[in-house]
């Protein structure tokens, strides 16, 4: 669709995941531990195999609230400071996209909120 001319840009954020080659090394190193060892092997191969689990658009919303927080931004993910502050962390992106990360971000805040009962999204 075009709009003046323009083309309607499409969102395209890259999500690089190297959680399975990681996972990997954590495994072969399990077969191999001192009991010592094991309790915290166990634990990364645990984080890891959420890690794996977590859909492209969790991993965009954390990204972005990570960002967030290095910018000291309160409240909402996808106020419009926040939409603000994640343009100036990444110059690159467009507005588009930093609507649509933050949106992702405050997503995975109203999930986190609903999960431990003190969210908006719980019915009575």
């Amino acid at each position: 669709m075009t709009l003046f001319g323009q083309k309607k840009q499409e969102f395209a954020v890259l999500v690089v995941r190297d959680a399975d080659e990681v996972a990997e090394a954590v495994d072969s190193a399990l077969k191999t531990a001192d009991p010592e060892e094991r309790p915290g092997l166990e634990r990364a191969a645990a984080l890891l195999a959420a890690a794996r689990e977590a859909t492209d658009s969790e991993v965009r919303g954390a990204w972005a609230r990570r960002q967030l927080v290095e910018a000291g931004v309160d409240g909402r993910p996808d106020s419009v400071k926040a939409v603000k502050a994640l343009r100036e962390a990444q110059p690159g992106l467009s507005l588009l996209q930093a609507v649509r990360l933050s949106q992702e971000a405050a997503a995975l805040d109203d999930e986190e909120d609903t999960d431990t009962g003190s969210g908006r999204g719980l019915t009575a």
